[in-house]
């Protein structure tokens, strides 16, 4: 088993004792002197776990005085728990790697998780919204310390119902980090810290891919009611075709399941179509099941594209090409932010926006040549 490193141990024993009532208002914890005789730590180990304790709002540190507990440290310190709160989970991969992150930088940093559950959309949301009313309620009895929320995507009034439920912790209170995508409908922003992957850049980049590879008529899949992230990823792509001189065509955003065959066929009828980009890796992998239902290969007649670079992605019968979503990088900024308002600094609400990265695999033929691609595409 790992042991935690140095800095973590210091500030783990240091809460502790805080949690204990230890110190009081008006004494002074160790110094960082102190901390290295008494942890046999190097002096910038030491100064680590202290700024660790002033970022959480356990202490604060006074120029020429020393370091002293801020008000209602021992509460904070005692408590030290986390809300999470991913109606997605189980229908949406990324999520599954983003929290299993943030479970164990809880874990490194001694706060405990509480897993608000997952519920899976349905037609009829209603039960489903009210179960995550009752987690937030839940949260708010057991004042934790921030909650980590993705809010809902493809179910009606998804808006309204992302709102209430992020003004419900925070009218209790209870700082609120946005995990991939925001609680209003893009290209508007709420106020609260958001974290995840630069959806703009995201559909710019796998655009331009794509065009170079002599690609003109491309299209865009997604179910209706998505995130506003793919709203970001459909404005990158018409950036990409903006800046190459070229004119989408009126219907080129798709909006439909790519499962049903009759939607399918509207898609590829009159051979309008030389690329799909897809919402994300779930919706290109059944438009790839629908393509060869209907007789057409990919990438030889079509080529496909996706987002999220899930592990099925090189499972396919033609590995995706897609935008990798750095999970553990979205997880560590997440935990960074929420740890900042916890201290109650004053900072005004965020955009962190991770770089993606291009994966690319056959499903895009970029091993075609630009004649070889075309010649093969069926008349």
């Amino acid at each position: 088993m790992s042991r935690k490193p140095k800095h973590q141990a210091i500030s783990s024993q240091l809460r502790a004792e805080i949690a204990a009532g230890r110190f009081g208002l008006n004494d002074r914890l160790p110094s960082e002197t102190q901390l290295v005789a008494t942890f046999g730590v190097s002096r910038p180990t030491a100064a680590r776990a202290l700024r660790d304790l002033q970022a959480e709002g356990l202490i604060e540190r006074r120029a020429g005085s020393g370091t002293y507990l801020r008000t209602g440290a021992a509460e904070v310190a005692a408590i030290r728990q986390l809300g999470l709160l991913v109606p997605g989970l189980e229908t949406t991969e990324i999520f599954g790697s983003i929290c299993g992150e943030l479970a164990s930088l809880c874990r490194a940093h001694d706060y405990s998780l509480l897993w608000g559950g997952s519920t899976r959309p349905h037609a009829d949301t209603d039960s489903s919204q009210e179960h995550s009313q009752e987690i937030c309620r839940h949260f708010i009895d057991h004042k934790v310390n921030g909650v980590f929320f993705a809010p809902y995507e493809l179910v009606a009034g998804q808006e309204e119902t992302n709102r209430q439920l992020a003004e419900l912790l925070r009218g209790s209170g209870i700082p609120v980090v946005l995990l991939d995508r925001d609680v209003r409908s893009f290209p508007q922003r709420s106020d609260f810290d958001l974290v995840g992957v630069d959806n703009f850049a995201a559909g710019f980049m796998l655009a331009r891919h794509l065009l170079s590879l002599g690609c003109e008529r491309i299209r865009f899949v997604a179910r209706p009611l998505s995130a506003p992230t793919v709203n970001a990823r459909i404005t990158g792509v018409l950036e990409a075709l903006t800046q190459h001189h070229l004119q989408p065509a009126p219907n080129w955003v798709c909006l439909g399941n790519p499962a049903d065959l009759k939607f399918v066929r509207s898609l590829t009828a009159g051979n309008l179509t030389d690329a799909f980009i897809c919402a994300n890796d779930l919706t290109a992998a059944r438009l790839m099941q629908s393509l060869g239902n209907i007789g057409l290969r990919v990438p030889q007649d079509v080529r496909v594209a996706g987002f999220d670079d899930v592990k099925f992605a090189t499972l396919l019968s033609v590995p995706l090409t897609t935008i990798h979503q750095p999970c553990q990088g979205i997880a560590t900024v997440a935990f960074d932010a929420m740890l900042e308002r916890i201290s109650g600094k004053p900072i005004p609400p965020r955009s962190l926006m991770l770089t993606p990265s291009l994966v690319v695999r056959e499903s895009c033929g970029n091993y075609l040549s630009k004649k070889g691609a075309s010649q093969n595409r069926p008349r």
